[in-house]
């Protein structure tokens, strides 16, 4: 009877899915000071892909806002920026990376319940196609300076206005 039962909890073990968010690591990431005032915020990271296939990235909850998207800034016919909802997600591709930086893709924060203050900690689950998740704890920072890739600010000139293509 072992040598017929072994074998079988040894094959299901094989049938187990693998978690995507274990081979994917978040570095370095940060959300951006906002006001009392402030409807919406933004959160920033690298995205490392350790594994051998690609994975995708297709959604984020935080109860720091009533809605978080999936965002990135596409130039419209007459050449302004505009902010949209990313439906289908980021890839992340196998053993690489993708950016979520200012002036390019990032998280956002929709309706937000309360103000992002310098040294806040927010809680944000990341999730990943397959509905695998990742809980990660993102520091709010007033001090982090963009790069010098990354384009203007968030918040200057750009529109909120979202596009289901």
């Amino acid at each position: 009877m072992k040598s017929i039962f072994f074998p079988a909890i040894f094959a299901a073990s094989f049938a187990l899915p693998a978690f995507a968010c274990d081979s994917v690591h978040v570095i370095d990431p940060y959300a951006r000071v906002t006001t009392a005032m402030s409807q919406s915020g933004a959160a920033f990271m690298q995205l490392v892909n350790h594994g051998t296939e690609d994975r995708r990235l297709i959604g984020v909850r935080s109860d720091v806002a009533e809605r978080v998207e999936l965002h990135t800034h596409i130039e419209d016919a007459n050449g302004v920026m505009r902010m949209t909802e990313v439906e289908e997600g980021f890839l992340i591709p196998a053993n690489g990376t993708h950016e979520l930086a200012r002036g390019g893709d990032h998280i956002m924060f929709l309706g937000l319940t309360r103000a992002l203050a310098h040294g806040d900690e927010i809680t944000v689950t990341l999730v990943f196609e397959g509905a695998e998740e990742k809980e990660i704890i993102i520091p709010v920072d007033l001090e982090r300076m963009p790069d010098h890739n990354s384009g203007a600010g968030h918040s200057h000139g750009h529109s909120h206005g979202h596009s289901h293509n």
